[in-house]
């Protein structure tokens, strides 16, 4: 009865990745047995032609957490995507007292300290931060199709290029502050990501000190490509979030 009942509190935020919206995790949330939230980034009004370039990361993050502290299902596990995991660190500092676990899917899990440039391997690192000043934070389309849509249908893939929305340049170089959360963790590699190779993958579970790291045959996008696997690893991971509540509360 008690886990029955703690089925019940749990739920999960989703974070996606950059130029993304909440709409990628709709398949995902709906084939899941708990309440989902998705959370938005800033400058998803409409107004996604003049990016906000004066936002910073900290702004991001007061505009998320504050959509978190309004939903009424008080335990959560985090689920964060690509950059998604930057801004997830914050989060989880913020709503400790909130946060059941974390899971990290292809994410960008910076050291504290760092950021999301600082977290890519040498020369990306070095590069970036000139391209985000003379290009902007929209990549052309035929990077888009080939890197974050490497494995999906074309439909999917010329709607993810035509929606791309642009970020703040500052979300990409401010620091992460927060430290690892002490919470069950898992990171999820995607052994055909063309965006974060798996050596890059491997680097940020360990920086995540992730309890679990489990894979997927995708590319950058598995709730797309493979809602049904995202969905077998959450159910997995939160009945062991819910079996270590329960031994919690047994000792």
């Amino acid at each position: 009865m008690r886990q029955d009942m703690y089925k019940e509190e749990l739920g999960f935020v989703f974070i996606y990745g950059a130029g993304m919206n909440g709409s990628v995790w709709d398949i995902v949330a709906e084939g899941l047995d708990y309440p989902c939230l998705k959370v938005d980034y800033p400058l998803r009004d409409g107004d996604a032609d003049t990016p906000g370039r004066h936002l910073a990361l900290e702004d991001y993050v007061t505009h998320m957490t504050e959509q978190v502290r309004r939903w009424d299902t008080h335990k959560f596990v985090l689920v964060a995507h690509s950059l998604g995991g930057v801004l997830a660190m914050e989060m989880a500092a913020r709503l400790a007292e909130r946060v059941a676990g974390f899971v990290a899917i292809g994410a960008a899990i910076p050291k504290r300290g760092g950021s999301f440039v600082s977290a890519l391997p040498f020369p990306q690192r070095i590069i970036m931060p000139v391209l985000l000043k003379t290009a902007g934070t929209k990549p052309p389309e035929s990077v888009i199709r080939k890197g974050l849509c490497s494995d999906l249908l074309e439909e999917q893939a010329s709607r993810i290029a035509a929606e791309f929305i642009p970020e703040s340049r500052r979300v990409y170089t401010d620091r992460v502050q927060a430290s690892v959360p002490q919470v069950p963790k898992l990171y999820v590699k995607l052994t055909q990501d063309k965006e974060f190779g798996e050596s890059v993958q491997k680097r940020m579970a360990a920086n995540l000190s992730a309890d679990r790291v489990e894979s997927l045959s995708t590319g950058h996008l598995p709730m797309l490509s493979d809602p049904l696997g995202v969905q077998r690893i959450l159910e997995g991971f939160a009945g062991q979030v819910k079996a270590s509540h329960k031994s919690a509360i047994s000792s």
